[in-house]
């Protein structure tokens, strides 16, 4: 019985598979558009020791008790997660963070069956002192990158700048351009004035750039911005973001309206939190031309298997790989978020 298990599980993989490839066909003839993920994937380690990282918790001997058979099914798990998100074609593009480095996304993307969608990388290693990462992949047959770079506030020396960088990207999609902002802005674990002013810096320079690509043209800039902010819609500091720019060109946060409704990405203490959102120029919404999205087109991936009833309050909450310094083998402590471009 156990061969047999081990083999209908095998058969039913492929059969998916093909399923999908000849659906994410069918879907293309019908409709033009692309997918936009955000995973916060919850601390996405290799096994080796890194010396210029505070990487000991996830090594075989650390607290965490990582080791090769967890790792290994941390990414298959991820894998899985990312066709699924795709329905009828893997995302063009997935946004992470919670990633140690590039060895681990190469892993996902060439190690798994994500190889078949032949995906490219931008991944640069940034000054975080537990060596986590932002990084994306993108789907090379319907994305080229013009142009990334990574982001820290101006003002502040890179030797002294410890958390996460900003990861722009200016991207080709279906003929249109589109600028990509990553975030992963610092944590409030020591309640939440802890790290405001690094956060409030951040949101400035982030801002700041937004600011200077809708003044490069007189009818704006397609942007989408996207990420953990640590902190939820009616925050102060993302609401810094969206003061109008002028009367045409601002910035819209699409998440905004979910969290109004209680949704979230994150649950805290049995309260579901909206902390992984999308924001997006005023540009893309009214696009006559190109590209374009809307509220309608933003969801939560939030599928049954990465849920887990919650232990100790009413409801769900996401199935992580952890809770706490417990191993429970899931997929992350986050769900993620998907937006559609759809072509006029």
């Amino acid at each position: 019985m156990h061969i047999k298990g081990v083999f209908y599980r095998i058969a039913g993989t492929l059969v998916f598979l093909v399923l999908l490839t000849y659906r994410g066909h069918s879907q293309n003839a019908v409709t033009q558009s692309e997918r936009i993920m955000f995973y916060n994937v919850e601390n996405l380690f290799d096994t080796y020791n890194d010396s210029s990282k505070d990487d000991d918790a996830f090594l075989p001997g650390g607290v965490m008790r990582w080791n090769l058979t967890r790792y290994n099914k941390k990414i298959n798990s991820l894998y899985k997660t990312i066709v699924a998100a795709g329905e009828w074609k893997s995302p063009a593009v997935v946004a992470f963070c919670e990633i140690e480095n590039r060895k681990v996304i190469e892993d996902l993307i060439f190690g798994t069956y994500l190889s078949k969608f032949k995906y490219g990388i931008i991944h640069e290693e940034s000054p975080d002192q537990r060596g986590i990462d932002v990084c994306l992949i993108y789907r090379k047959d319907c994305v080229s990158i013009l142009d990334y770079k990574y982001w820290i506030p101006s003002g502040i020396l890179k030797r002294d700048f410890t958390s996460r960088s900003v990861l722009y990207a200016k991207l080709g999609i279906d003929r249109d351009t589109i600028h990509l902002i990553v975030n992963h802005w610092p944590s409030r674990r020591g309640g939440v004035l802890s790290g405001e002013d690094l956060r409030m810096k951040i949101a400035g320079m982030v801002r700041e750039k937004t600011d200077s690509l809708m003044n490069k043209k007189p009818d704006g800039a397609k942007i989408i911005i996207v990420g953990d902010f640590n902190c939820t819609p009616d925050d102060q500091v993302v609401r810094s973001l969206l003061v109008p720019y002028d009367s045409v060109n601002f910035l819209v946060n699409l998440s905004e309206n979910m969290a109004l409704k209680g949704e979230g990405t994150y649950r805290y203490l049995g309260a579901w939190e909206m902390i992984d959102q999308i924001i997006v120029s005023n540009k893309f919404i009214n696009a006559e031309n190109g590209l374009h999205t809307n509220e309608k087109m933003l969801k939560i991936f939030k599928p049954d298997f990465l849920l887990q009833k919650d232990p100790k309050y009413p409801g769900f909450t996401p199935f992580s790989t952890y809770r706490g310094y417990k191993y429970q083998g899931g997929f992350s402590d986050h769900l993620p978020v998907l937006i559609d471009l759809k072509l006029n």
